[in-house]
Order: structure tokens, then sequence, then C-alpha cells
């Protein structure tokens, strides 16, 4: 890869990056605090402070392995990741199985809240008829970032919020085998984004990430496209 395509790169999305660990992992702990759970604010984990929620393997590692194995093939490079996961007591929460899946699924609703954000923000800037470039796409990739986290973050295996919504939902017997796959969650998913299928597309991508960021882009069009209309 281009090293000043790759430095033009992560300035772009650094900012839009750090907005969407940080308020994804914030809103976990404060919806756990409201459900009754303060093991995240006695921490210090309802913070807006980036630092707080960085994960060395699923923040730094995780991205920069994908970045680079999947640089070369069909629709690469591919970038996920994940943030240090907020600390949640589930048995202290008032209704552990029904609120463990709005806790779960606080996350990724703020990412769709902050995609829609950016998505305002590009519309502001093209009303005020700004062209700086670099401007736009940071706006631009706070859409994508926001979408792709969120996607990404549903996907029902746990750890991922996904599969922490799937344990809830689940009856209790069968709650309790899924949630056996637990600590091998990360590693199975690595496995996925990683693994190509025969036309060289990672199986998470096209089973989960494509049709579902597909259809998120689908939506924010639908909502963001008069509007840009209106300011043109």
């Amino acid at each position: 890869m281009n090293t000043n395509l790759l430095i033009q790169t992560i300035l772009i999305y650094a900012l839009p990056v750090l907005f969407a660990i940080t308020i994804h992992e914030a809103a976990h702990g404060y919806v756990a605090r409201h459900l009754g759970d303060n093991t995240a604010y006695l921490l210090g984990r309802v913070s807006l402070n980036p630092l707080k929620h960085i994960d060395p393997i699923g923040t730094v590692a995780m991205p920069l392995l994908l970045l680079f194995s999947t640089a070369g093939i069909p629709g690469g490079p591919y970038l996920l990741g994940y943030a240090k996961p907020v600390p949640v007591a589930f048995g202290k929460l008032r209704h552990p199985k029904r609120d463990m899946v709005w806790v779960a699924l606080a996350g990724p609703v703020s990412n769709f809240i902050q995609a829609l954000a950016w998505g305002l923000l590009l519309v502001a800037l093209v009303g005020l008829q700004i062209e700086e470039s670099f401007f736009l796409r940071v706006a631009q990739a706070g859409i994508k970032v926001n979408v792709i986290l969120a996607v990404f973050n549903l996907f029902p295996i746990p750890p991922l919020d996904g599969g922490r919504v799937l344990v809830g939902l689940l009856p209790w017997k069968a709650a309790m085998q899924f949630s056996r796959i637990e600590p091998y969650g990360f590693f199975i998913v690595l496995l996925l984004a990683v693994a190509p299928l025969a036309n060289g597309a990672p199986i998470l991508n096209r089973i989960w990430m494509s049709p579902l960021v597909g259809a998120s882009f689908s939506v924010l069009n639908f909502v963001l496209e008069p509007l840009l209309a209106l300011v043109r």
C-alpha cells in the first residue's frame, strides 16, 4: 500500500474512529448504569476519553492485521476491530436477561445515530458550500466507520453485542449453552473475517457485512438525499 495514501487515510479516519469507539463503549456503560449496574461508572468507563476504551488487540493489532492481509484481495482492504469491552455485571441489572439486550444494543445504536449525525454534517458542509475535500471526506468517513462498527458488533457471536442480544433473547437453557462459546468468540470472528470464499472475499464480509452495510447506507441515503437536494 502506498505510504502517502496510508497516512492520508489514517488522518481522515482518526477522528471518526475515536468518536465511534468512545461513544459506543460509553453508551454501554451509561445504559447499564441506568438499568441498575454501576460497575462501568465506578471504573471510569462511562467516559468520552478515548484512552479509556482503546484495546491493544482489537483497536490496533486486529485492524492492522486485516489492513495488510486483505489489501490485495477483491474489495479489500477490510478494516474491522473493537474497543476494550465495558465491564457489565449482568447480575446487578434489575432484569438481567432482558436488560442485557438493551445494554448490548446501546453501542450499535449509538453508532447508527453518529452515522446520521455525520451525514447531517455532510449536508451542512455542502449547504455552506465548503469545498475543502478533507472536511467532506472526514464526514463521509464518519458515516462509513459508524455503519461498519455497528454492523460488525451486531454479528451474533458473543462477546460481540449481537451475541449478547441473542443470549438475552434465547430461552434460558439455549442461552446458557450458546454463551459457552464466548471465550472463543473473537477467534471465530477473526477467522471468518480473514478466511476467503471461492471468489476471494472473506466469509464475514460476504454473508454479513456487505448485505447489512449496504442496507444501512440505503436507509441513510433515503434520509439524507432529500436534504442534500434542498441545499444544493
